[in-house]
């Protein structure tokens, strides 16, 4: 690389002089600050961001992960079945997942006007401990029952803004935590161990099947998939749906075991979930039974009050028309 030319003292002087003219234009017309921000002050800054509160489980860790999702699966899922699974193959998950999903469209076909529910039905494997500990946070505990967490006022000295903040404390054991994984949560949970009916059947290999919403269709259509038992819940025939006689289908559903269901928070064993799939008419045929029955209720009371309320009448109108016979034989006898 051939050497600059070297440059002479003048030019390098007219250079810098250039320069600093430039740096003294630009500082002369730097514009003042507007006059709020020489009134107020730097808000406060959040000690830890707001999806991640501080947690008595570490939040990087897998664990505190699968804990909050199941939890949050618990409350979302008012309807929940339990299965056994026994060393499944992943093309046998696949061709269950098919076939169920094709017979969760096929009850949503059948009901237009209810809200369909095959999208948001959803078979996965879970571990048995964490899904038992997600159990006893929701069971147990209940944050809106706790106290809620300090305001701190516009006029306190302890903050620069005219904001009302929630608590900012960084402190793990902070009872105004009211998260899944935090210091309070795991406390009452610690207390339960042993406190909840599906915690014996949270052992082994398990997969769970949620549902978004009570469907005793839905449901009825999913164990024909997964548990087939005649003659409440037989599984499709071969010409109605071949694909369910494939041998990934078929050596799915045999080592698939029902254990038990939660629906509207209550356990049922395996017997108690067909009960619920077998409802005719879904919910809507129960409530009209059930409306059916209290009107015969009422009806049957009102009839008994009825017939006592006669039975009395006639009594009365007997027993006055004796008096009034007596009356007259006694002034008769008297004259």
């Amino acid at each position: 690389m051939p050497p600059r030319p070297p440059l002479c003292a003048r030019c390098l002087h007219a250079s810098h002089a250039s320069q600093t003219r430039t740096y003294a234009s630009l500082q002369a017309i730097t514009p003042a600050p507007p006059p709020f921000q020489t009134t107020t002050s730097i808000p406060p800054i959040s000690r830890y961001p707001p999806t991640q509160p501080p947690s008595h489980r570490p939040p990087e860790f897998r664990k505190s992960q699968l804990h909050r999702q199941y939890t949050s699966l618990l409350r979302s899922s008012p309807l929940l079945l339990l299965f056994q699974h026994n060393n499944l193959r992943a093309t046998e998950w696949m061709a269950l997942r098919r076939e169920l999903a094709i017979a969760l469209r096929k009850a949503d076909a059948l009901n237009p006007s209810a809200a369909p529910l095959a999208d948001g039905t959803k078979i996965q494997i879970v571990q048995g401990s964490l899904l038992a500990a997600a159990l006893r946070v929701v069971e147990h505990w209940h944050p809106e029952t706790e106290p809620q967490a300090q305001k701190i006022h516009a006029s306190d000295p302890a903050t620069n803004s005219s904001a009302e903040l929630p608590n900012m404390s960084s402190n793990v054991a902070d009872p105004a935590l009211h998260h899944a994984l935090s210091r309070a949560a795991y406390d009452v949970s610690r207390r339960q161990r042993l406190a909840h009916a599906l915690t014996p059947l949270l052992a082994g290999p398990l997969a769970i099947l949620s549902f978004p919403a009570v469907s005793p269709a839905h449901l009825s259509a999913a164990l024909s998939i997964l548990a087939p038992q005649a003659p409440g819940f037989p599984a499709p025939t071969r010409r109605a749906n071949p694909g369910y006689y494939d041998l990934a289908v078929q050596g799915g559903v045999q080592k698939l075991m029902l254990l038990g269901a939660r629906v509207e928070g209550r356990v049922l064993d395996g017997e108690g979930a067909r009960w619920v799939g077998g409802m005719e008419g879904g919910l809507e045929g129960m409530r009209g039974r059930l409306v059916a029955m209290l009107q015969g209720v009422g009806m049957g009371v009102t009839g008994v009050l009825d017939g006592v309320g006669r039975g009395l009448y006639v009594t009365v109108e007997g027993r006055r028309g004796m008096l009034e016979e007596e009356k007259g034989k006694g002034k008769g006898e008297g004259a």
